[in-house]
């Protein structure tokens, strides 16, 4: 059974990804399900541990390090807020 979800994206993101899915023939809802169904397919526990394709480790110029901060609820919606003014 598929549910709503509201997500909030860069406008050009956005742009970028309608072009490609519709590209691809798939809408931007299953193309955004898919994707976010190799994250959950096994236990992850971080990002770290989601392996990356092998085309991405051969174009990046040394290895892929994720920012993750840890930090409180209020102090990332301050960020975001901050982010949109």
């Amino acid at each position: 059974m598929d549910s709503k979800l509201t997500l909030s994206f860069d406008e050009t993101i956005i742009i970028k990804a309608k072009n490609f899915a519709e590209r691809n023939n798939i809408s931007l809802s299953r193309m955004i399900e898919h994707l976010l169904s190799k994250v959950v397919e096994k236990p992850y526990q971080s990002l770290d541990e989601f392996p990356i394709s092998d085309w991405v480790t051969m174009v990046a110029e040394g290895k892929a390090v994720y920012q993750t901060k840890k930090a409180k609820k209020t102090s990332l919606n301050d960020e975001f807020f901050a982010s949109k003014k």
